[in-house]
């Protein structure tokens, strides 16, 4: 499990291309210490675990059905990617819960100054239209966030400087596919919801 509160960001060394599946090599940084083969690593809000390490730079294997679902499929070395490692008992929940599990992927619309921060329209597609709603929680490339006035094919978020130093966010231009992750919280409510209602 993670918590959307990004600890730091690597960088895309190499990317192996296999017939199923692809390494992606990542420079963690301090990221790295302390990590085994099979721990847990958030990379831009995806779950990957690890299967090797030397000195800071990690690997992880992404099989086709990550690269097709997420941005890992366009992918280039040289890339920048935000991180998280694994949530531990006792650690603080900082942002919200998330399995890294990304739901979908959209597209930057807009992307505009407001004061010291940045406002950014997300595009939203059918499959995310019943899980997005003003003041509700979501994961963009792995960073908790909350969604400001929601539209009928959009969604707004408002990034504090905090947020655009820290994390990949402030370098995506209008047309950058990002990550999405809705908390499991509101997926279960509004699926059963639904359910319910579709039986009445």
């Amino acid at each position: 499990m993670f918590t959307g509160i990004v600890q730091g960001t690597g960088t895309i060394i190499s990317i192996d291309q296999k017939v199923t599946s692809s390494t992606f090599s990542i420079d963690l940084g301090e990221l790295s210490s302390n990590l085994n083969p099979g721990s847990s690593v958030s990379v831009d809000g995806i779950c990957m675990t690890v299967t090797s390490q030397k000195d800071s730079v990690v690997n992880f294997d992404a099989i086709q059905e990550t690269l097709s679902r997420t941005t890992l499929g366009q992918a280039v070395e040289g890339d920048m990617v935000n991180l998280e490692r694994a949530l531990k008992m006792g650690d603080e929940l900082g942002g919200h819960l998330l399995s890294g599990h990304i739901i979908s992927t959209s597209s930057i619309i807009s992307k505009k100054n407001n004061g010291e921060g940045i406002d950014i329209k997300i595009s939203l597609n059918e499959k995310l239209k019943s899980f997005v709603m003003e003041k509700g929680y979501i994961a963009i490339d792995g960073i908790s966030l909350t969604v400001g006035t929601v539209e009928n094919n959009s969604f707004n978020i408002h990034l504090i400087p905090e947020t655009l130093e820290r994390t990949t966010i402030n370098s995506k231009i209008e047309g950058s596919m990002v990550n999405i992750e809705i908390d499991s919280i509101t997926q279960a409510v509004v699926s059963t919801v639904s359910a319910i209602m579709k039986n009445q």
